[in-house]
């Protein structure tokens, strides 16, 4: 079969809700509003494969700050499969993120290949669904603390908060992910410290939640009630199965795992509070 040479370039605004769609079809459940924060994080990170000035082949290069990049949206066309357009969008991403720290969540079939480009396994992350089974009441909040909702705290104080969390500085995606439209987003503060903070957001089934960062076990269980009460089921969380209280937060909620990612990162692992981590931002941006 033959193979032509693609022309990759940036994709625009609007063709990000191509690779969204794209996504879906593969069975990844993107939410509905994720385009504008996605591309608020690096307008000339995801990179689209066209042929004959049409699409074939996208992928996500998202870089983050001065040192590190996140990597998604690995997706070439299934009728073009098989022709090594996935290699050329690879090197393409690959190439704009040289010098980087970079980090992805692959699918496990998939581990073997990106060891070949150098990536190493640093965690597995589980993705559970929950369908309703009622909500048990969650342990009390420290003496002084409350749950509110994201925007009565400041953002630099949320900035702050998030970056014990995430490899660098991700203020333009924090900024735009917590305001999108569908999406209910809550914190626990306590006095001036922020203790733990929540979003959730409408997909194309049901709704994912993602982050869940809390300090204590006990203010993940109160966010995790407070925004799944705010939707229907079903409910996703993506877990760092690292993270022994996370998985155990899920699994009380009777939620089952249906899909699981591999962690890996080009150099050494950066030093993030998985501890602290119940739930992924997102596989697609980190």
């Amino acid at each position: 079969m033959s193979t032509s040479k693609l022309l990759i370039r940036p994709m625009q605004r609007e063709e990000l809700d191509l690779a969204l769609a794209w996504a879906a079809a593969e069975g990844w459940n993107p939410g509905l509003d994720d385009a504008v924060p996605f591309y608020a994080a690096d307008p000339q990170g995801f990179l689209i494969g066209l042929l004959d000035n049409e699409p074939v082949a996208m992928i996500s290069a998202v870089t983050y700050g001065t040192g590190f990049a996140f990597m998604g949206f690995y997706i070439v066309r299934p009728d073009c499969r098989g022709r090594s357009y996935d290699w050329q969008i690879w090197q393409a991403a690959t190439a704009r993120l040289a010098g980087r720290n970079i980090g992805l969540d692959g699918v496990v079939d998939q581990q073997d290949n990106y060891k070949k480009s150098g990536f190493v396994l640093a965690q597995r992350n589980i993705r559970y669904q929950w369908c309703g089974q009622p909500l048990s009441s969650p342990p009390p909040l420290p003496g002084g603390a409350s749950l509110i909702p994201l925007d009565a705290v400041a953002f630099s104080t949320l900035r702050q908060y998030d970056r014990a969390f995430f490899a660098d500085d991700r203020t333009n995606f924090l900024r735009s992910w917590i305001a999108q439209p569908h999406c209910t987003a809550m914190a626990v503060q306590q006095g001036d410290d922020l203790l733990g903070y929540g979003v959730i957001r409408a997909c194309r089934e049901g709704f994912k939640i993602g982050p869940l960062f809390a300090d204590t076990p006990a203010i993940a269980a109160s966010l995790f009630s407070a925004l799944s009460s705010k939707v229907a089921t079903p409910v996703f969380l993506d877990v760092p199965e690292c993270n022994a209280a996370a998985v155990a937060l899920a699994e009380s909620h009777g939620m089952q795992r249906v899909f699981e990612t591999a962690r890996m990162y080009t150099q050494t692992a950066p030093e993030l509070s998985l501890q602290r981590t119940y739930g992924i931002t997102s596989f697609e941006l980190g």
